[in-house]
């Protein structure tokens, strides 16, 4: 099992529930701190891992994701809340994790959740992490806070993601599943002659359970994937993409500070 964490040096808490929930289980354990990974940067949204699959920085993330996370028999997050969330170490993961497209690659792997502070009054964050499992298509095991009976938590849990493994647990999909999936069925039929890989592992595993007609678009979206291929075209795209996606709201945000000024 792998407890991915952003544990800070004074977080004393949170390093006590990882110290015990490692005692609890029956299973070897290692921990990845993410603030120990030498990250270049977030996520840039340029696109270049839709062609290439590789990300762009070089700081190796993809790798590590895929044979230190991705690789174990369960996977364990564990935080501190922290401005409604948890410290931008851990946004900095979940967004860098677009190397893999839309692609479910740890479909089964039971999941759980180690979280310190209070979880119960944190609506959105609830929502977060059980639309992450359900589109992901990972069993949730549950979440172990400090609310209140911690030791008691955190057995169940580790005997409840123990035997999630042993019995090799799964549950129909929620709301949240079915409906993040569709959205991104939809979304990759139409791009696929961009996403190429994730049109692959949706095709591959039976992800399109009905055709669309949108021939169009599907043919603009397969030039624009021949073009951005092109290493002449992707040097000149290159920091292009991240003023394409806010440019909607620069009109907003200047007018904005327009009145700012005004005042």
């Amino acid at each position: 099992m792998v407890i991915v964490t952003n544990c800070g040096e004074d977080e004393e808490n949170l390093k006590g529930m990882i110290k015990d929930f490692r005692a609890a289980l029956p299973y070897e354990s290692r921990v990845v701190n993410l603030r120990d990974f030498p990250f270049d940067g977030g996520c840039l949204g340029c696109f270049g891992c839709a062609v290439t699959g590789k990300c762009v920085y070089k700081d190796g993330f993809d790798d590590f994701l895929r044979t230190k996370i991705q690789t174990a028999d369960a996977m364990v997050y564990a935080f501190t809340i922290s401005d409604h969330y948890t410290h931008s170490s851990f946004k900095c993961y979940d967004d860098r994790q677009f190397c893999n497209g839309h692609r479910t690659v740890t479909h089964g792997t039971p999941i759980a959740y180690l979280i310190s502070g209070d979880y119960r009054y944190e609506a959105n964050l609830r929502m977060i992490v059980e639309g992450r499992s359900e589109v992901g298509g990972n069993y949730l095991c549950g979440v172990a806070t400090d609310e209140e009976d911690t030791a008691s938590a955190i057995n169940s849990l580790a005997k409840g993601l123990s035997f999630a493994i042993e019995k090799k647990l799964s549950r129909p999909t929620n709301f949240y599943g079915v409906g993040g999936m569709k959205i991104f069925r939809d979304l990759i039929y139409l791009m696929r002659g961009m996403m190429k890989a994730d049109h692959k592992f949706y095709k591959k595993n039976g992800i399109y359970d009905f055709p669309q007609k949108q021939k169009g678009k599907i043919l603009q979206m397969k030039l624009v994937g021949a073009l951005i291929s092109m290493p002449s075209v992707q040097k000149k795209m290159k920091g292009k993409m991240t003023d394409y996606i806010i440019g909607p709201y620069q009109k907003v945000v200047q007018q904005a500070k327009e009145k700012e000024t005004k005042k």
